[in-house]
């Protein structure tokens, strides 16, 4: 393997970014949608599908979370749902980030409960 492709490989994001729509698709072919929030932001409003599984927890414990899945995580804006789904693709799943999080899901005009 030449050094151009290391370099490529060691940089690259081991996850996938998506917009809502492409979560969306995701979720509808039996991903698992976890959100990564705190404990507060969730309570304000949520997808209906979501698991919670804050951030913090995530790292100690991904108990409840099929492998056999594909993970699309969420957050407030972005941020936090890119670390979760490079943490959740570290340990061997199929992860994706939703672009934008919770604001891009409601501006979407999908579902909140």
């Amino acid at each position: 393997m030449g050094f151009i492709s290391s370099l490529k490989r060691a940089f690259s994001k081991p996850y996938t970014t998506v917009s809502v729509a492409e979560a969306k698709e995701l979720l509808s072919s039996g991903a698992t949608l976890v959100d990564v929030r705190s404990a507060q932001e969730w309570r304000s409003g949520r997808a209906p599908q979501a698991k919670h599984v804050p951030l913090d927890r995530l790292q100690a414990s991904t108990a409840g979370i099929q492998k056999t899945r594909p993970v699309v995580a969420i957050c407030a804006s972005g941020v936090r749902s890119a670390s979760a789904a490079r943490l959740l693709a570290a340990k061997g799943y199929r992860a994706y980030s939703i672009r934008g999080g919770m604001a891009a899901w409601r501006q979407a005009g999908e579902p909140v409960r």
